[in-house]
């Protein structure tokens, strides 16, 4: 079923059915949006029932001036986002850094089933600031294009070639460090 299909879905009164077949359609793809940028299985499921009700609470009001794909990815995003920002706060409480929070967060997650090169890539990728982080993944992970960056996170493709070039330096190092 085609997003213009769901959406007619939607407003002819089919609206459980259309949410189901939104969340057949896209749950996996979003969860493999956010799981790079917050880093843990269990932030990713909670963080993507929270995208969920707010697309089920949006739906009535979306006037298709983006796609369906990028309206979701940008609640997610921004979602993502606001959940690493209190992480960050969380982990200033206790008087963690990044990097530790990183090395905690992929050396707890007990669905981390990578080698030991992928361990050394999440934790980079993990003590990136949030906004890196998220470009990094989108670009990285999920092979989008500045393009389709842009209209996700509403920021222009200069500045989103920057923050990528930044991260990939910083992940550079940090994963040559460790060796």
């Amino acid at each position: 079923m085609t997003d213009r299909e769901i959406l007619s879905l939607f407003r002819s009164g089919s609206r459980e059915q259309a949410f189901a077949e939104l969340v057949e359609r896209y749950s996996e793809a979003l969860y493999r949006h956010v799981r790079p940028m917050v880093g843990s299985h269990e932030d990713t499921d909670d963080l993507l029932q929270e995208v969920f009700i707010k697309v089920w609470k949006g739906l009535p009001s979306f006037r298709e001036e983006s796609g369906l794909f990028t309206w979701m990815w940008r609640i997610a995003t921004n979602e993502a986002l606001s959940f690493l920002r209190k992480a960050a706060v969380r982990s200033a409480l206790r008087f963690e850094s990044l990097d530790e929070r990183a090395e905690r967060l992929v050396d707890s997650d007990p669905w981390f089933d990578g080698d030991e090169a992928q361990r050394k890539l999440a934790k980079a990728v993990a003590a990136l600031p949030e906004k890196q982080r998220a470009v990094f993944c989108m670009r990285y992970f999920e092979e989008l294009s500045f393009e389709q960056i842009a209209d996700i996170t509403g920021t222009t493709v200069g500045a989103l070639k920057a923050s990528y070039h930044f991260a990939s330096e910083k992940i550079r190092k940090n994963v040559v460090l460790e060796d």
